[in-house]
């Protein structure tokens, strides 16, 4: 492959190198959040800032760890991934938001996904689409943890993940409304719990590259309560879900160091 960075030494699109990141990293999607999340890390720095990807790296208990933003969807989130894998990372939890779908899945509840219905384009240049898209197990298990310690109302459950914001929020008016709409009414029937846009193509793609990942989301509402005339309560702030990200990682840093 051409080393379209001419011998830096840093990643093309993250900038940043090997060293400069720990194995554990947290992936949002927006870059005005990973100061934020760097708060919760001790001597946190910023390591890199690139188009959409901003990079800061500090300890968790005492280990290395990054947050790198991912711009928003599967082809920018899935080069993060890749990049960042190539400079060590080995463990990821991405921390995002969701629009709920399931009926019972309200603004501000948090969803842990263990799986993510592949209609994306991304994750279909990486793997036949019969090979699921699922979580780690290990990092679910540790989300699940950190929101019932921390008394965090949350879901755990399939996500669907598309490419196209408005056309989960506007299929009517689109040229294939039909497809889009017969689609959404099987996921609602097959109990999904929310939809969000990068959590496929990175379960996939840490399949390919055996790596762990994993993602919990703040729900910012719920169309399906929305048309149903039920309570529709938005919410906005991500602090839950970054809080319930940085314990988990903290728990499996402590059992990672245990075994």
């Amino acid at each position: 492959m051409i080393d379209y960075t001419e011998g830096s030494g840093k990643e093309y699109h993250i900038g940043v190198g090997k060293g400069d990141v720990g194995e554990y990293v947290i992936l949002p999607g927006d870059p005005k959040r990973c100061a934020k999340i760097a708060a919760f890390f001790d001597d946190a720095r910023l390591v890199g800032d690139s188009r959409e990807y901003t990079t800061y790296t500090g300890y968790l208990d005492g280990t290395k760890v990054s947050v790198t933003s991912t711009g928003i969807g599967g082809p920018s989130a899935s080069i993060a991934m890749e990049e960042l894998y190539k400079c060590g990372a080995k463990t990821f939890i991405r921390v995002g938001t969701c629009g709920g779908m399931d009926i019972d899945v309200m603004g501000g509840d948090l969803v842990i996904a263990t799986g993510a219905i592949r209609f994306e384009g991304t994750s279909k240049e990486y793997a036949p689409i019969e090979f699921p898209a699922v979580a780690d197990l290990d990092i679910v298990n540790a989300l699940v943890k950190a929101a019932k310690n921390q008394g965090k109302r949350y879901h755990t459950g399939v996500v669907q993940c598309k490419d196209s914001f408005y056309g989960q929020h506007r299929p009517e008016t689109l040229p294939n409304s039909h497809e889009l709409l017969d689609k959404w009414d099987a996921w609602l029937k097959l109990g999904t719990k929310a939809s969000e846009m990068e959590s496929a193509a990175l379960y996939i793609v840490a399949s390919y590259l055996k790596v762990r990942c994993g993602s919990v989301f703040l729900t910012v509402a719920n169309q399906e309560r929305a048309k149903q005339g039920l309570s529709n309560t938005q919410a906005h702030d991500t602090e839950d879900a970054i809080k319930v990200a940085i314990e988990a990682m903290c728990i499996l840093i402590a059992d990672d160091k245990a075994k």
